[in-house]
């Protein structure tokens, strides 16, 4: 390689340049350069790029070699060293010429390969764009493969006859079932054929019927122009007929204008109506050989509340388009106004749940000596079930009494009416997820507001609840309602009447005196000597303190349901103290008494036999102490007796000798024997018209 760059630096130094001139004499250095690059465009066809490579680095070493020569000959500082080092730098130079050469064939074959790139991407975006030009085309016709495939003629949406029906109808001149019965198409054709003159039958015979409907409705419109002049006619006659439906008590005006307005009533308050009216109306008719129902002409049922109310809850909604404008404005002042809160939404929420329907329905109940009892039947949409209100209104004025403060209390009045049903709870299972969901605990808490959803409201509206788990939809049974309403209504009058003669038993009672009725006055001996001297009402929980009502409780019957009272029975230094079970049921249910006497010591039931015994004397003989029908005498009848029981009690005590002075029970009853067996029981029996007491 050294040898080849020193030949070619002599051969620079000897060859002198050409000079082209052109026609003119002058140079021409553009054609010049021109001829060099296309000249070295060739040369890099027959050139090995290879062998460029090798001859670069080869040049590159020899460049580097050259230039640490050079400055080792400056290092040296010699007088010959001068000539060597030119003749160096002129080596050097034609390396460099070399380096620029390999540049520019560099350039040349990188300019080549881009434009061959170029060409390249070309024909394969022409491909690529052939390639998608034959898949549109290939999907453009799949679609229509498609649709073809998928056509459906209009004469597939027509229900023809089938073929046996249309060879057997249709005419041959039709049918034609020579040509017909071997080609499809056609017979598809003659089938349509006979549809189309089916349907042109049909057409006439549809005008016919529309002219004939249309001479109906004018007969229709006639006649009702004929009965809306009769109108106002009926009208002026039912106007007259008042008086006379007032003497004969037989309102049809109202009781039109009051189905008018059931029709807008829930479906259990509608069964309630209807069965409630059904049995007064029965019961009006009814001849002596009824009594019970005789009472009943008494009972007046009647529909309250807003009916316009009513009738917007089945009203249908109005357009869409009214609904959506009003939906934008609520949301446009909602975003205005500041978003409720948890505790406001929840509110709400309680609020519509609990909501009551605008009609509700009225019963009352009017006794013979003019006490009525009103009853308010609510229905709760939300809910699904049925809730009264109770209002009592006594003939006379009663007397106040302390103890008889519960006693027509509208929130306690029914309860228990049907055993366990005290009205705190729903009867309906379903409820109590729709209370979880909302947090309402029990629905106790808004019985004030409601009323009272007891049982037997929900039967009296044919409303069923069979089973513990909640159902999809409840209906009204107006055979279950029919079923229970004689019997309820006798039970709400007892409940009353009931009530009411407590309430002046009680006043009685307060003030120490025992009333008893002449038909009573056998039941007892002409002269009592115990008096009632103390009665007053007590709560549940004192009388779970005290220490002889143990066997009661343990008996279940006392239950915090019921009424309790305290009497207190004195003759002399003895005390008989005694608290009284009241059942809400009474005189059904008769009342329990637990007796603690206090004399000599304190003795009850648990340490004295005939403690014990005058228990039972009230409590299991009651019969001979409920006195003339229903029996509301029982409770008084009850205490006298304990009154004659004390005296007994007090009189066949034996009397201590070493004690000097009269006896402080001298006994002034008559008895065949004063104690009997080893329980040493006295004679607490009165033997009426005898007058003396004997052992049971």
């Amino acid at each position: 390689m050294p040898n080849q760059i020193e030949m070619s630096s002599d051969s620079l130094k000897k060859r002198k340049p050409k000079v082209n001139r052109n026609e003119d004499g002058k140079r021409g250095r553009h054609d010049e350069q021109e001829g060099r690059y296309y000249s070295e465009e060739a040369e890099v066809d027959v050139r090995d790029p290879r062998e460029d490579y090798q001859l670069y680095k080869d040049t590159c070493l020899d460049l580097q070699r050259l230039m640490s020569e050079i400055q080792d000959l400056k290092n040296k500082g010699g007088k010959d060293s001068a000539m060597e080092i030119e003749e160096k730098k002129v080596q050097s130079c034609v390396h460099f010429m070399t380096l620029k050469k390999l540049n520019r064939l560099a350039h040349i074959r990188l300019k080549k390969a881009r434009d061959q790139t170029h060409e390249a991407k070309q024909k394969v975006d022409a491909y690529h764009l052939q390639l998608q030009n034959l898949l549109y085309e290939v999907m453009h016709l799949q679609k229509e493969i498609t649709k073809c495939l998928e056509f459906k003629s209009k004469h597939e949406e027509i229900e023809l006859v089938s073929v046996e029906e249309f060879y057997s109808e249709a005419p041959a001149t039709i049918s034609k079932p020579e040509i017909t019965s071997t080609d499809s198409h056609q017979q598809t054709l003659s089938r349509l054929d006979w549809e189309l003159e089916q349907r042109k039958r049909l057409a006439e015979k549809y005008k016919e019927c529309l002219a004939s409907k249309e001479k109906i409705l004018k007969e229709i419109e006639i006649k009702k122009e004929y009965l809306n002049s009769l109108q106002p006619q009926l009208n002026s006659i039912m106007q007259a007929s008042l008086p006379v439906q007032e003497y004969l008590s037989m309102p049809f005006d109202c009781m039109h204008k009051q189905y008018e307005t059931a029709r807008h009533l829930p479906p259990p308050l509608y069964v309630l109506f209807v069965q409630a009216s059904a049995y007064s109306q029965a019961c009006a008719h009814m001849k002596s050989y009824a009594q019970p129902c005789r009472q009943d002409r008494k009972l007046v049922v009647t529909i309250e509340g807003n009916v316009e109310e009513a009738r917007a809850l089945f009203k249908p909604p109005e357009d869409s388009q009214d609904d959506e404008s009003d939906s934008d404005a609520e949301e446009e002042q909602t975003t205005k106004r500041r978003r409720p809160t948890l505790g406001v939404q929840l509110d709400d929420k309680r609020k519509e749940m609990l909501k009551r329907h605008p009609l509700c329905v009225t019963l009352t109940l009017k006794c013979k000596e003019g006490s009525t009892l009103n009853l308010t039947f609510y229905f709760l949409m939300n809910l699904n079930i049925l809730t009264v209100k109770v209002k009592i209104q006594p003939a006379l004025e009663l007397s106040t009494a302390i103890s008889a403060g519960d006693l027509l209390n509208p929130d306690l009045i029914l309860s228990c009416l049907y055993q366990g049903d005290d009205g705190k709870t729903t009867p309906n299972p379903a409820n109590r997820y729709q209370f979880d969901k909302i947090g309402i605990l029990s629905l106790n808490d808004y019985i004030s507001e409601l009323g009272h959803p007891y049982i037997w409201v929900q039967t009296m509206g044919g409303l069923h609840f069979p089973t513990d788990q909640p159902q999809p939809a409840v209906i009204a049974d107006n055979a279950l309602s029919a079923s229970h309403m004689e019997k309820t209504i006798n039970l709400l009058r007892a409940r009353l009447l009931s009530r009411l003669s407590l309430h002046r038993q009680f006043a009685s009672l307060e003030h120490g005196s025992i009333p008893v009725s002449l038909e009573c006055q056998t039941l007892f001996p002409a002269k009592v000597i115990s008096r009632l001297t103390k009665w007053n009402v007590i709560t549940y929980e004192d009388y779970l303190a005290l220490p002889y009502t143990k066997d009661v409780i343990e008996c279940g019957l006392a239950k915090e349901t019921d009424q309790y009272f305290y009497l207190l029975i004195e003759r002399g230094t003895a005390k008989l103290n005694g608290v009284v079970v009241l059942n809400p049921g009474y005189c059904a249910v008769p009342p329990v008494f637990s007796l603690c006497l206090n004399w000599k010591g304190e003795r009850s039931s648990s340490n004295d036999d005939n403690i014990r015994v005058m228990e039972s004397e009230v409590n299991v003989y009651f019969k001979e102490l409920c006195g003339p029908p229903p029996g509301f005498q029982l409770l008084t009848n009850q205490i006298q007796r304990l009154c004659m029981l004390l005296d007994v009690y007090l009189e066949t005590e034996r009397h201590d000798n070493s004690v000097e002075g009269p006896h402080e029970f001298p006994p002034e009853k008559i008895c065949l024997r004063l104690l009997r067996g080893p329980s040493r029981t006295k004679p607490f029996k009165y033997n009426y018209p005898q007058g003396f007491f004997s052992h049971r």
